[in-house]
């Protein structure tokens, strides 16, 4: 690459990695072409791009963004993740290639300008996926007013029991 392309990447990969919500490192040394593409394609399955990149250019384009935290991480062959949206499903498809495939390392990553350990990304693949929390955090929501609607109705119902009982008293 010459000088001016090099300089235009590092302002482009600057510009992804400010959008990025979450960045990841890893290691790739050992993969075949075949496992990279096929991480890919799950990658972009989930709305993630990965991207073999020179370390010299990716502490470049980093500085003055949370990916600049992963510094310490490049060393050695590195390729990073970005995603956009959801951080947990390229954590997810991150950590299930690496059980199939031994030579992948994730090596840290950034949520939101927050360093994560490898073993920290391991927990965050456990979480559900953000359809499931959302679907839960719903049905909380929508839980609280039904109860109190329930409560609300009992009240009313032992009243009329209250007079249901006094009228057949009287009677």
């Amino acid at each position: 690459m010459k000088r001016e392309e090099k300089e235009q990447f590092v302002a482009q990969l600057h510009e992804r990695l400010e959008k990025a919500e979450a960045t990841f490192m890893v290691a790739y040394k050992g993969l075949n072409v075949e496992a990279m593409n096929t991480l890919r394609n799950e990658l972009r399955n989930v709305k993630a791009e990965f991207q073999v990149v020179k370390n010299r250019l990716l502490k470049r384009a980093s500085q003055e963004t949370g990916t600049h935290q992963l510094v310490e991480h490049m060393t050695g062959p590195s390729a990073i993740t970005l995603t956009y949206e959801d951080a947990v499903a390229p954590a997810k498809v991150l950590v299930d290639f690496q059980k199939e495939h031994k030579d992948l390392e994730i090596k840290g990553a950034q949520i939101s300008g927050k360093p994560m350990g490898s073993d920290q990304v391991q927990h965050l693949a456990a979480l559900p996926g953000r359809e499931v929390l959302l679907a839960k955090t719903l049905s909380v929501m929508h839980g609280v007013p039904t109860a109190f609607v329930r409560v609300l109705s009992g009240v009313t119902v032992n009243l009329m029991n209250v007079l249901k009982a006094i009228e057949e008293q009287k009677a």
